[in-house]
């Protein structure tokens, strides 16, 4: 009785210190002109390509590439959480970063670079005006953040039908089932060296949180100290979330994508040009039924979901 009473309380201390050791942004608490509350919960999870805080060994080592100051979004995931009492299962879904979004106060421009230009508040701005959905929690990783918290749980199993090889993202892997560490489990979710390049990217992305969530929440983790010790020490210099959210919100996202999750990209019109380069334009039509499920806590249209699997 006495060890399980020392356990609970290791565990809850962790927690309380976890919790109190967080970054925090106003990502969410000054937006203007905010959509409604939806049902359920709807995150937006932003990975970052800053290097900021990398020496030029820990870039070179997980082949970054240069400086890019502040940075810009590499991944932009919208995960809606569906209240208690609903059937439907989480939705996570990939905004291209090359999405072309009017960006409050700076006209029409991908949507990653709202991130570069005002940080995770205009980026949230931009989301929500773009999906009418209103934005309850963000949490943000970075580079070096994201390969630390896969190492920390003890690598995490990826099975790629392809091979892939991609010197710029400093990975090479063979087609088949194996374990990931930090470096490898980066590489993966940046390498654009595919048939379908940033389509199989976010596919990448998608796939990989969710094994990641699986991973963290499972009993391997869950039931060794050495694990979700380092792990939660990992997500204490890692995670970077909104001034409203707890290590506890992180956790009951964890468990959403522990079990089935409907995936999908924003679906897309047209692949064009403008004046910021090579551009995404989103289908409006189906892109309004998705997030409007979405905030309903209804079940995504399998024709909206081929649209975004296209």
């Amino acid at each position: 009785m006495a060890m399980v009473l020392l356990l609970v309380a290791a565990t809850v201390g962790t927690a309380v210190w976890v919790d109190t050791s967080l970054e925090r942004v106003p990502a969410l608490t000054a937006l203007p002109d905010r959509p409604p509350a939806d049902s359920g919960t709807t995150w937006l999870l932003v990975g970052s390509d800053s290097r900021q805080g990398l020496t030029d060994e820990q870039q070179s080592e997980l082949a970054t590439g240069g400086d890019l100051g502040n940075g810009r979004t590499d991944t932009i995931l919208l995960v809606h959480v569906p209240g208690l009492g609903s059937d439907v299962p989480t939705t996570m879904v990939s905004i291209p970063r090359d999405s072309y979004l009017p960006i409050p106060g700076f006209g029409e421009d991908k949507v990653n670079a709202a991130f570069a230009l005002g940080g995770a508040p205009l980026l949230a701005q931009t989301v929500e005006q773009a999906t009418g959905l209103r934005l309850d929690r963000y949490a943000e990783i970075g580079f070096d953040g994201f390969a630390t918290m896969v190492d920390a749980v003890g690598g995490v199993t990826m099975c790629p039908s392809e091979p892939v090889d991609d010197p710029l993202a400093g990975v090479d892997l063979a087609a088949g089932c194996q374990k990931l560490d930090g470096r490898n489990a980066l590489g993966y979710v940046r390498s654009r060296a595919t048939p379908r390049a940033d389509l199989d990217r976010m596919t990448h992305q998608r796939e990989f949180m969710a094994a990641l969530m699986h991973r963290a929440t499972s009993p391997a983790v869950l039931l060794n100290p050495l694990r979700w010790y380092p792990m939660t020490h990992a997500a204490s210099g890692a995670v970077t979330v909104d001034t409203g959210a707890h290590v506890w919100d992180l956790a009951r996202l964890a468990w959403a994508l522990h079990g089935d999750v409907t995936t999908t990209t924003v679906p897309i019109g047209e692949f064009t040009t403008s004046d910021a380069g090579s551009v995404v334009v989103w289908n409006a039509e189906a892109a309004n039924r998705l997030f409007h499920a979405m905030a309903t806590d209804a079940a995504v249209p399998q024709d909206v979901l081929d649209a975004g699997s296209g």
